[in-house]
């Protein structure tokens, strides 16, 4: 019997922002599309986002140069508004995400399951990366 343990990697940041800006940036459309990108050459020109315990998301990630793209989406499993939430993958990987507030800043800490076609420190970075790129846009709007 073959057991398929899926590594669980933690990346994270502090916002200097009260965390009803930073739920608010981190989970309306309009805001991800401007800061869900793990390098300036990417970008999401779509994103759909029902924040409920059930509801769904879907944002198409696309390289600029319109070389390369794709879908990444899940659905809701537990939705704490400002404080928590926990999502599967399409590809039935479990992600959590918490929001801690701290007066006028905001800690998020991330936990996703990596995928098994790509190097763990490669998706460990490009989250992060993504999280980075996050707390600067949320930071200067």
């Amino acid at each position: 019997m073959e057991t398929n343990q899926k590594q669980k990697l933690t990346i994270g940041v502090t916002v200097s922002a009260p965390v009803e800006k930073v739920w608010k940036m981190f989970n309306e459309p309009e805001h991800v599309k401007k800061w869900n990108n793990a390098s300036p050459d990417w970008h999401t020109p779509h994103a759909e986002n029902d924040v409920r315990k059930g509801g769904s998301f879907n944002y198409r990630m696309e390289a600029r140069d319109g070389s390369f793209g794709f879908d990444f989406g899940g659905t809701y499993s537990e939705v704490d508004h400002e404080k928590s939430l926990a999502y599967t993958l399409g590809d039935g990987r479990e992600v959590s995400a918490t929001f801690t507030a701290n007066g006028d800043s905001t800690r998020i800490d991330e936990t996703f399951e990596a995928e098994g076609q790509n190097p763990v420190e490669m998706q460990q970075a490009g989250w992060q990366s993504i999280l980075d790129n996050f707390k600067k846009y949320a930071e200067s709007n």
